[in-house]
């Protein structure tokens, strides 16, 4: 705990003092890190306590729910009144333009207004007479980029190549006039995406999720899942390391990013340098989809468990409805103060690393009350205490019923007696369709180029990651790219029936 405070006082120091910490060279960011690092450890005091919440402790505090970010609701009332003010909707009875060809652009065209959306990513003291391209503009081609070409730099992606006069659906698709040669430079783009706040991002982001639960993609039943993917950065060496009771602190160029283990790869180091995206997920159970919802970036040496909990509080901040989550083991709800806190139910594999309590059998799961007792109890239910078993003996039927209390409390584990209990029907239904959550993180980094995204700081991250999944649900809405259904074979039928 004390190793994370460090690092976070080194962070908040260089970033306060050096604004320009990404001008620097490698160099001068050596040298001022290692002078940083060597002041706090001078000055730290061990003895005290830390009591500091877990979103700041693992540099997450930005990404808090925050007033001015609306809920679903709140977004539904909006956008059916944005427009009252007005006699005339222009963008509501316009024409589509012709130059747009590409089927999933019309769409995305069709859905976006361009006007709200200039609300929610307009700075303070916006105007736009003073603007060369407005708020709407930028945004549109982010997107566009991510959904057509991923793969490429934004430096060539921001060239006559990609948006000369002959590329009239691309300049058709951001609003730049035909006529003439202008073109958003790649650093203005940065700027767009760097001066974002975190309400912002989100705003545009409920937007577009409004739109995504109006679509009919999601069934009425869903279950929710949570899962997490690294994103790497380009820097692999510290600029400068120290061991603090046995726990090291590195300090990397990008200052937020960290040094975690990775999953087990064949093709890759069991390390890795950056990030981790943790996404929840919605998945329909009759068919497995799965569809990205919001996520949370830190860096990647936490522990995935310390995420849930602010992942559930920001989705039901945006007004998300969760019941139920599954998720892999690395997200316990072991004490259940995430069902206390947020209502919502955590269900995942039993760990092996916990201890089956005396008189349980695992397979399949029988509790009985003491060692001379051989009748399997009933399951009563939970309370703060743990789970609550009595006996299921017929009257006469247990030699020590005299002596037997006919009651016993499991307390909470993440092994087999989590507060969700893993061996109820519903909980295996569940974790049959855990896997699907990986869906959405290799459409996201392959597909959408996620994985490839060059970054500078964890901000970066969190406004690309958020138009990532926009772009990714702005696919799944458009339906253009899912594969046909096979039609079945009559002559194939006809056979099988006769025989």
């Amino acid at each position: 705990m004390h190793s994370k405070n460090i690092k976070k006082l080194v962070n908040k120091q260089l970033k306060s003092k050096h604004p320009n910490w990404n001008m620097l060279t490698k160099k001068e960011k050596t040298h001022l890190s290692k002078a940083v690092v060597d002041e706090i450890l001078q000055e730290y005091d061990y003895s005290q306590a830390l009591d500091l919440p877990i979103e700041e402790l693992t540099g997450i505090d930005n990404q808090k729910p925050l007033a001015g970010i609306r809920s679903l609701p709140e977004m539904a009332h909006y956008i059916k009144n944005f427009h009252n003010d007005n006699l005339f909707d222009l963008d509501e009875i316009k024409k589509p333009y012709s130059e747009i060809f590409d089927q999933e652009l019309q769409f995305v065209d069709r859905m976006l207004d361009n006007k709200i959306i200039n609300t929610f990513l307009a700075p303070e003291g916006y105007s736009e007479t003073h603007r060369e391209f407005l708020p709407f503009q930028l945004f549109r081609m982010e997107l566009l980029k991510i959904l057509k070409y991923p793969e490429i730099s934004y430096r060539k992606f921001c060239t006559k190549e990609y948006f000369g006069q002959e590329r009239k659906q691309n300049r058709r698709f951001i609003r730049l006039s035909l006529r003439t040669k202008d073109i958003p430079d790649h650093t203005q783009l940065c700027h767009f995406r760097s001066n974002l706040s975190f309400k912002q991002v989100m705003n545009i982001f409920v937007y577009i999720l409004h739109h995504f639960y109006e679509s009919g993609c999601l069934e009425d039943t869903v279950v929710h899942g949570v899962d997490s993917t690294e994103l790497p950065i380009e820097t692999k060496y510290p600029l400068c390391t120290v061991e603090v009771k046995d726990k090291k602190i590195r300090i990397y160029s990008d200052l937020d990013s960290d040094c975690g283990t990775r999953r087990n790869k064949r093709d890759k180091s069991h390390y890795v340098v950056g990030y981790r995206l943790h996404t929840l997920t919605a998945m329909n159970p009759s068919t497995g989809h799965s569809f990205p919802l919001v996520s949370v970036v830190a860096a990647a040496n936490h522990h995935d468990s310390l995420f849930l909990k602010p992942l559930i509080k920001l989705a039901q901040a945006m007004g998300i409805d969760m019941k139920l989550i599954t998720a892999d083991e690395a997200y316990h709800d072991k004490d259940g103060s995430i069902l206390d806190e947020t209502g919502v139910h955590v269900i995942a594999p039993p760990s092996k690393n916990v201890d089956i309590p005396d008189n349980v059998m695992e397979s399949p799961v029988r509790i009985t009350c003491n060692d001379l007792c051989e009748i399997p109890m009933n399951y009563m239910g939970s309370t703060k205490e743990g789970h609550e078993f009595s006996c299921n003996a017929e009257p006469g039927e247990c030699f020590i019923e005299g002596s037997c209390c006919k009651s016993r409390t499991i307390s909470f584990d993440k092994g087999l007696f989590q507060p969700t209990p893993s061996w109820l029907e519903a909980s295996d239904k569940a974790l049959d369709i855990r896997k699907n959550c990986e869906r959405p993180f290799n459409l996201m980094k392959k597909r959408e180029g996620l994985e490839n995204t060059r970054v500078r700081s964890q901000h970066g991250v969190v406004v690309r990651s958020a138009f990532t999944t926009i772009a990714t649900l702005l696919i799944e809405m458009a339906g253009t790219r899912r594969k046909p259904e096979k039609k079945p074979d009559k002559q194939k039928d006809l056979f099988a029936a006769t025989g």
